[in-house]
């Protein structure tokens, strides 16, 4: 899942964002509503957190233009107040959620996540597939019905190639779906997680190179 989290308070922007990588989450950071325009433009998000009261561009006006725009991104807003107006103000401008602060970071979460099966509502929650079972909600993976332990970027990776349904997925899809914008595009970070899938999920092989083209399950 593609996060964009848009805080004008750096230091809870931040902590915010290190936590939902924690999730296995890929998550951009910005601190003011031009910003966040800016990256909506050129980057697909699933779900973006966004303050209300921001400078430059208010968050009532990056909500406004996600909705015009008619994308599938999902909106939890984030205010330091908490009444019932406000909150009704909020959900009629376009977000899909609400969240007054201060929060506890285990709630937010959850709301990323449920809005974030929001935009893959055709999905099951749980993936199968050559004999591996990923549930995304308990953050588990077994094979043939063993549990199978991942590090959060291996879990991503192996989430995305499972919800391709046996297509392929370039490594430029892969980093864009599971690590933020700042990973160097010239890495080979995919090319060492999914050597590291492949020896944790065990033989036979079910991760499979296509030369040239990515990777698929």
């Amino acid at each position: 899942m593609r996060v964009l989290v848009v805080e004008d308070e750096q230091l809870l922007a931040d902590a915010v964002a290190t936590g939902l990588r924690r999730e296995a989450m890929a998550v951009d950071v910005v601190y003011d509503g031009s910003a966040a325009l800016e990256r909506i433009g050129v980057n697909d998000y699933d779900v973006v957190v966004l303050d209300r009261d921001l400078p430059v561009v208010h968050g009532d006006d990056v909500c406004r233009k996600i909705v015009e725009l008619g994308m599938p991104t999902r909106v939890l807003m984030l205010t330091a107040s908490g009444d019932v107006s406000d909150r009704v103000e909020g959900l009629e401008l376009g977000a899909d959620d609400y969240l007054p602060k201060p929060f506890a970071f285990t709630e937010l979460t959850a709301r990323v996540r449920a809005l974030g099966r929001r935009t893959t509502v055709a999905l099951p929650p749980v993936l199968e597939r050559s004999g591996i079972k990923l549930d995304p909600n308990r953050r588990e993976i077994f094979r043939d019905g063993k549990e199978i332990q991942l590090a959060p970027k291996e879990f991503a990776v192996l989430e995305v190639l499972m919800r391709s349904e046996g297509a392929v997925v370039s490594a430029e899809q892969l980093l864009e779906k599971a690590w933020d914008e700042n990973t160097d595009p010239f890495t080979n970070v995919v090319r060492v997680t999914v050597m590291t899938l492949r020896r944790k999920l065990g033989e036979p092989a079910v991760i499979v190179t296509v030369p040239g083209s990515g990777y698929r399950i």
